[in-house]
């Protein structure tokens, strides 16, 4: 909602939630002298608004938490499990041990203990927090207990993609866990940098930590070319980002569409990645004309879903095939295909007939009284091809007696309707993540309104099911399970992934690995 991303993220996304993604890429990013001392600005497409690490799922706020605060563990592109936080672990059913690595701190100068990290994991499981985390990153019911530099993690039941999870969950320091209002305009971590300057809707400043040496795989701070300060700017307009970019004044932005193809042309430095682009949400609440699954499987079959996909990513990507597509994948296979209702106006329009949805004299259909009148939210990230999308579905919409209110919406303001108003019927955001376990708290379980991240508000007894058998079953061993666990979501309309697409990262002036968000100890600055 990252989980961004792509969004955050990641790319097209307004919920991003994204443990690792692999890299590839070409390009130059300078002469190849490294630039020492110097400052590294990346372009954001959105403000996180409150910057607590473990209170978003949006991908503005995964993008700077990066930069400040660490994870237990971390995953290479290849989905091996390295060294950060903890230098060693071990899982074994339903318990895991985590070893802290020794001589770390935090911005603040404290240190940070494996009661610390219990402490972590233990806010993060109490579903009164309200983490969106929980379930994603964190399976409902995990507790935590520290015994000197050893954190032994406890299960409700085996979690098969665990460790991969906890590569995506930031942690906080012990000044911020006791105070969680200070995180909201400061950085309270472990990580690579720390907040000095933050100027909302602006641009974000962060100093480097010279004594940082606990990365990835044991990466440190005093490699020729690691920048002395970040600055993120926030740039909603994708053609501004790529302005500032081919002119050198930023070093990073991620494009897309004909943005990306004068990037591509300068030859500048890139990183790309695979993404889901496009992924129609349903409200299933009380109240909302959406909760009836006539009206939805409707919705569904009206809009030719491979032409969406063309439109959504300008061609250059193609049909969706699961929940996690992210690199580096656990499991691969097509839920999709065959599974989700085909392409029939005259289908919807009958669908709708027979659940009592009549059109009136004006075009709209209604029931008891009650007209099919639809909110359709969709992230300003999906630029102007996500614009165009949109126009063809509402229109497609608007042809079987839908009206239907289209409205493109900033992250912040997606985000608040998604997980807190409730004020919206249909929505394009992306889950971008790697493992399906990830996705079952977002799609299963309680809605935002009972302490969950279930925001449409699907509950799918099929898919349940599926996901208790699958979780009891060792890391890929359970992929044809998840396979049929994503498919009954799929059949029954309740909700409709149909457009992966390939993301780029360009750079200019710099080169990095992009993990997700970029690797904060991988940015080296050329001149």
């Amino acid at each position: 909602m990252t989980t961004k991303r792509s969004a955050s993220i990641a790319a097209v996304s307004a919920v991003v939630l994204t443990a690792a993604l692999a890299g590839c890429g070409a390009g130059g990013g300078g002469n190849g002298e490294p630039v020492e001392g110097g400052t590294f600005t990346q372009i954001s497409s959105a403000d996180p608004g409150n910057l607590d690490p473990q209170m978003s799922a949006g991908s503005a706020l995964f993008d700077l938490s990066k930069l400040a605060y660490d994870t237990l563990v971390s995953v290479d592109a290849d989905g091996e499990v390295r060294s950060q936080l903890a230098k060693d672990w071990n899982v074994d059913g339903t318990t895991a041990t985590l070893t802290m690595n020794d001589g770390i701190t935090c911005s603040d100068d404290s240190e940070f203990t494996a009661q610390t990290a219990a402490d972590n994991i233990n806010w993060v499981a109490d579903p009164e927090n309200q983490s969106p985390f929980l379930g994603a990153f964190l399976p409902p019911g995990a507790s935590a207990v520290a015994d000197g530099d050893t954190v032994t993690i406890t299960l409700a039941s085996p979690a098969p993609f665990l460790l991969l999870g906890l590569s995506g969950l930031p942690m906080v320091c012990e000044a911020g866990l006791t105070d969680r209002s200070a995180l909201a305009t400061q950085t309270i971590g472990t990580g690579p940098y720390v907040l000095t300057e933050a100027v909302a809707s602006d641009r974000y400043t962060y100093e480097l930590r010279d004594e940082y040496a606990w990365g990835p795989g044991g990466a440190g701070v005093d490699e020729a070319g690691i920048p002395a300060e970040v600055v993120v700017r926030i740039v909603s307009d994708g053609t501004t980002a790529a302005n500032l970019l081919l002119s050198g004044e930023v070093n990073a932005a991620q494009l897309t569409g004909p943005d990306a193809e004068r990037a591509e042309g300068a030859n500048l430095f890139s990183r790309q990645n695979t993404a889901m682009a496009g992924e129609q949400w349903y409200n299933h609440a009380e109240g909302h004309p959406t909760a009836d699954p006539a009206v939805r499987l409707a919705l569904t079959q009206a809009v030719d879903l491979d032409e969406l996909a063309g439109v959504v990513t300008a061609g250059k990507g193609g049909p969706a095939t699961s929940l996690a597509t992210v690199d580096p994948t656990v499991c691969t296979y097509d839920a999709v295909s065959g599974a989700v209702p085909e392409f029939d106006a005259d289908a919807a329009r009958k669908t709708l007939d027979e659940a009592g949805w009549v059109e009136g004299a004006d075009g709209v259909r209604e029931k008891d009284g009650v007209p099919l009148s639809l909110t359709f939210l969709y992230d300003n990230d999906l630029g102007a091809a996500g614009a165009a999308a949109a126009e063809l579905a509402i229109s497609a919409w608007q042809e079987i007696g839908v009206e239907v209110d289209g409205r493109q919406q900033e992250e912040s303001v997606l985000l608040e309707a998604l997980f807190g108003t409730g004020a919206w019927d249909i929505g394009w955001v992306t889950l971008s993540v790697n493992s399906p376990d990830q996705v079952v708290g977002f799609v299963s379980g309680p809605t935002p309104a009972e302490g969950g991240s279930n925001f449409s508000g699907i509950q799918n007894e099929e898919y349940t099911a599926a996901v208790a058998e699958a979780s009891l079953m060792d890391g890929a061993e359970g992929c044809d399970t998840w396979k049929k666990a994503e498919t009954a979501l799929f059949e029954a309309a309740d909700l409709v992934p149909f457009a992966n697409t390939t993301v780029s990262l360009f750079g200019n002036g710099a080169e990095f690995e992009w993990l997700g968000v970029i690797e904060p100890t991988s940015i080296r600055l050329k001149g």
